[in-house]
């Protein structure tokens, strides 16, 4: 039997590589507004974060997402990203992998 290629990505926040299911992708658009995409097939430049709700306060203190994405991040986005990935890491928690 082969074995499947588990797909990486780079972590933006630990700067480690990591399966792309461990992360959260968070895109840019044309009219440089941000959002998070939990699909992964968003058009525009992306840059991938850990699962991690404390990475993210992190980023926002040293500029991480806005640097990566070169636009400027508004503070309501890094809620909506702190509440995504605080609900995403307590599913995984609950229910494991899958």
């Amino acid at each position: 039997m082969k074995k499947r290629k588990i797909p990486m990505r780079k972590d933006l926040l630990t700067n480690t590589m990591q399966p792309k299911k461990e992360l959260v992708r968070i895109v840019v658009d044309k009219e440089k507004n941000i959002s998070v995409d939990p699909t992964g097939k968003k058009p525009g430049r992306g840059a991938y974060v850990s699962l991690d709700p404390n990475q993210i306060k992190n980023a926002q203190e040293k500029g991480l997402i806005e640097r990566s994405l070169g636009t400027k991040v508004p503070k309501e986005f890094y809620q909506e990203l702190y509440s995504y990935v605080d609900h995403q890491k307590a599913r995984k928690e609950l229910f494991g992998d899958k």
